[in-house]
């Protein structure tokens, strides 16, 4: 809006949203796409969003792979960002299996370390908050909905990123621990 309705130019926008200008150009770009395709980038009724949401965060929690599974649209995507200052399991997971495979590990190791999972709105739209057992934030889940599925879940672990909700967990620090528990532990 910026450039094409107030005439600014991409430096000034760049400068202004602390980004480099290849990158105000190419969301630019994704923003005229998305406006030309003439459909709306997130297709489902957002009660419905919200419940399947829920639905999967439960089967997660209770490590129901089968339930993640079939909420999962076969091509979802698991998007992640660290920033370099946390742990990233990857620059993102694609595929619903892989998906599955990667939470049906991360999900019981950051419940086994004492955090907690909160339903809540990210961005506007149906999503998650990860705690440390101080209730520091760990980290951020989007999650986007399309024809009754979950197509895809935006993990944001930066935690320049996270301030603005709160204190930030360390996550390193926890990682840490939770692997020295389950030494301990005989894992």
């Amino acid at each position: 809006m910026l450039h094409e309705v107030f005439a600014f130019d991409f430096a000034a926008i760049a400068t202004t949203l602390g980004r480099s200008e290849p990158a105000v150009r190419q969301l630019a770009a994704r923003a005229r796409k998305h406006m030309d395709d003439g459909r709306a980038r997130y297709e489902a009724d957002a009660r419905e969003a919200e419940a399947l949401t829920a639905r999967f965060l439960a089967a997660l929690q209770h490590g129901d792979v089968e339930g993640m599974r079939e909420l999962l649209a076969a091509d979802a995507a698991m998007p992640a960002d660290s920033g370099g200052k946390a742990p990233l399991w990857g620059r993102g997971t694609w595929g619903a299996e892989r998906m599955v495979g990667k939470l049906a590990q991360m999900g019981p190791a950051f419940l086994a370390a004492g955090c907690t999972i909160e339903q809540r709105a990210v961005n506007g739209r149906p999503g998650a908050i990860v705690r440390d057992p101080e209730r520091r934030i760990l980290a951020t889940w989007g999650f986007d909905v399309a024809a009754g599925r979950i197509s895809a879940m935006r993990i944001i672990l930066n935690p320049d990123k996270l301030r603005h909700l709160g204190p930030v967990a360390d996550a390193w620090a926890l990682l840490q621990d939770a692997g020295s528990a389950g030494r301990a532990r005989g894992e």
